[in-house]
């Protein structure tokens, strides 16, 4: 493990007494979690037990820093840290506390163990629930994908928990918000309805989803002495990372307890506050700077060049006040424009010049490519090019569906042939997609030819026919080498058949590791389609544990309910694998907020479409609205334009600074003259960007890439 250099002022505050509280401020790169990490390494040295911290933040990724650092502490067995979510602590707790609680908490089944759900779960349940008012004509004044609908009533849950008013309440707030048309009130009636319903189930079959773990914590569980106790005497000592992200019932937690640990680091990140979405609230976490004993703010930067920190000031002054702004000119050393008449050039010039980068000894680690949202398009565009041109590249898009992977649709379908009696049927585009994945090197038209040559989707049934039944020029023109993989696929099928029926994720680990991983096939050194397949994996059997029982009792394959949720486009749970990524050597492809919420700086940043509204404006939830469902918005207050005004104000400037105080080096501003949409590109971002070029002495001398 690498010693970071620490400052003076750093290793005063590391080797403070080990008593009191400490409130650790500053922006990003200022050295916080890096101070943090060194007081959690001091604190081992000095004797005090590992099992005795505490270690939390508002999401398991932000806590690998001192999960890794563990790794390289001597330490007794079994004697480590703890590193949890307020949400995991929660969680624990309840199952500890379960046979204290549970009738007082309302469920039908005290005496029987809980069962946790997933975001997944959640989803599936909610999803049996609502479809069949969907199919009444609920939400029928609305057009949403179902998995969205599913997620924002799940989300209107966890926020009243989180934010700590009733969750009978949520229509309520939202109707006396809205002053739009009349039947956006009729559909957040349908919107708590579909809640009421799914939290009455819930208690009904012992069902927790966040939004129960939060209440029964936060209502329950701290309130109770023995719980208090309990907590107390476990953990001594805590360490508290990105406080501002966490929600303001956690907050008020942390507040009570303070005084009960020996001592407490609380950290908070000037200009954080990127999970708004998900309830945090940065202005409550503030205030536990009031109960701390110390207060200490790191004001020197160890990332951003002053000319990254010229651009970053002359553009949040642009942002709020263009007419009056005076850009610093050092901010040409940090800024280069990439400009095309149209998009699909722009791509193509972001894609040469990280190329360039990587020539010049440039990590491709240090290299992220950053837009409001990563279409598939957008995404297959920029890695198709980049692995062309042979630099290392990953995406990750937290809200993208199993279903959008082309090595889960592969696997499913062949799960789907394996298993007829499920009588779900694969489209012959389905079964051509399939090959095309899972037998290497396999173009369009030749697995156009053999889907249709060997699958009968009127006989999907009877599944695969053999590819020596195909005529001798036909099979000369797919290729033996294909004919050759193709049968090995089919006998595999066919020999699983006979046998005893697996569960799905057995069946997934089975043909992955026997079939599909192997020389010839499309897996074969694939590392994403690997971890896709892992990721896979791991959801049915999550899904499986917590639905099993249910599907047994009613007699319905675990296997085809899965497929199901996976077709209806339900979101995969967030698995830290799939963050962990992001520390390998590669270029990065996300959404700008994702790779703010992953606390990770980079050299480079590439901005693309910079003249999108998605920079501006938030996602359109019709069910749902972060603001006026958070504790800082007056209940009965109407929602206006001049508050969306100022909330997607806010949400640049947080977001400008953000990226900017996470980048070193430089900075790509990337548009064209006509977006994707066909449109001149007209946005906040770009207008801010445009008025800083205007002003500045020499504006040609910008570099033009």
């Amino acid at each position: 493990m690498e010693t970071p250099v620490l400052s003076a002022e750093q290793n005063e505050l590391i080797k403070m007494p080990l008593s009191g509280s400490l409130f650790l401020e500053g922006t990003a790169g200022s050295g916080k979690t890096t101070t943090a990490l060194g007081r959690y390494l001091y604190m081992l040295q000095e004797g005090v037990p590992p099992e005795s911290i505490l270690l939390l933040a508002p999401q398991r990724t932000l806590l690998q820093p001192y999960v890794q650092a563990t790794q390289w502490v001597e330490a007794p067995p079994g004697s480590v840290a703890v590193p949890a979510t307020v949400g995991g602590l929660a969680r624990r707790l309840t199952a500890l506390f379960w046979p204290l609680i549970a009738a007082q908490a309302g469920f039908k089944k005290p005496e029987q163990p809980p069962i946790f759900l997933t975001l997944e779960t959640a989803q599936y349940y909610m999803a049996r629930l609502v479809r069949p008012l969907i199919e009444k004509g609920y939400f029928n004044t609305i057009t949403i994908d179902r998995n969205r609908l599913y997620s924002q009533i799940i989300d209107n849950l966890n926020k009243a928990a989180g934010a700590g008013f009733p969750h009978t309440q949520i229509a309520d707030r939202l109707k006396s918000a809205w002053v739009g048309e009349p039947v956006q009130q009729h559909i957040y009636e349908e919107a708590q309805e579909c809640a009421n319903l799914f939290r009455t189930y819930c208690l009904e079959n012992n069902l927790l989803d966040f939004s129960l773990q939060v209440e029964i914590f936060t209502q329950l569980l701290w309130p109770d002495p023995l719980c208090q106790r309990y907590l107390i005497e476990e953990h001594r000592h805590l360490i508290y990372d990105n406080i501002e992200e966490d929600i303001p019932v956690f907050q008020d937690i942390i507040r009570k307890w303070l005084p009960g640990f020996d001592s407490a680091w609380l950290i908070y990140n000037l200009g954080g506050g990127y999970r708004t979405f998900l309830g945090a609230d940065r202005m409550n976490g503030y205030a536990l700077r009031e109960v701390c004993g110390s207060r200490t703010t790191l004001e020197t930067s160890w990332i951003a060049l002053p000319s990254v920190a010229a651009l970053r000031d002359s553009l949040l002054e642009s942002i709020v006040t263009p007419e009056a702004s005076h850009p610093n000119p050092l901010l040409m050393d940090a800024v280069k424009v990439v400009y095309r008449n149209f998009y699909p050039e722009v791509i193509e010039a972001v894609c040469q010049e990280v190329f360039s980068l990587v020539e010049k000894q440039v990590s491709p680690g240090e290299i992220v490519i950053l837009a409001p949202f990563i279409s598939d398009s957008l995404r297959f565009a920029v890695m198709s090019r980049l692995q062309s041109l042979g630099v290392p590249v990953q995406s990750h898009r937290p809200s993208r569906s199993l279903r959008d992977e082309p090595a889960v649709n592969c696997l499913l379908t062949l799960a789907k042939i394996a298993h007829p009696d499920w009588e779900i049927s694969a489209a012959l585009p389905e079964i051509r997609q399939a090959l095309m994945v899972c037998i290497q090197d396999l173009d369009l038209v030749r697995a156009d030819l053999l889907a249709r040559i060997c699958f009968r989707p009127s006989r999907w049934r009877e599944g695969f026919s053999s590819f020596d039944r195909i005529q001798l020029e036909m099979q000369e023109r797919i290729g033996f080498w294909v004919g050759e993989r193709f049968e090995r696929i089919r006998r595999w099928l066919e020999e699983y058949q006979v046998g005893e029926q697996q569960e799905l994720d057995i069946f997934l680990s089975r043909i992955f590791g026997e079939l599909l991983s192997q020389p010839g096939f499309g897996f074969h050194t694939n590392l994403d389609s690997a971890a896709v397949t892992a990721r896979l994996i791991e959801s049915v059997q999550k899904f499986r544990q917590v639905v099993g029982v249910t599907l047994s009792a009613e007699s319905r394959a675990i296997g085809r309910e899965y497929i199901h949720m996976v077709e209806d486009g339900v979101v995969a749970a967030q698995y830290l694998q799939s963050w962990d990524t992001t520390t390998s050597d590669a270029v990065l492809i996300a959404p700008a907020y994702t790779f703010l919420m992953s606390n990770r700086n980079a050299a480079y940043q590439f901005w693309l479409d910079i003249g999108s509204l998605g920079w501006w404006e938030r996602l359109y939830q019709p069910l749902t609205h972060p603001v006026v469902l958070s504790r800082r918005w007056p209940s009965g207050n109407v929602w206006t334009d001049i508050d969306e005004q100022n909330e997607n104000m806010e949400s640049l400037t947080r977001l400008v600074s953000g990226l900017t105080t996470r980048c070193s080096q430089g900075i790509y501003l990337c548009t064209s003259r006509i977006d994707q949409q066909g449109d001149e590109p007209r946005g906040k971002l770009l207008r801010a960007i445009q008025s800083i070029l205007r002003r500045l002495p020499n504006p040609t001398e910008v570099a033009l890439v």
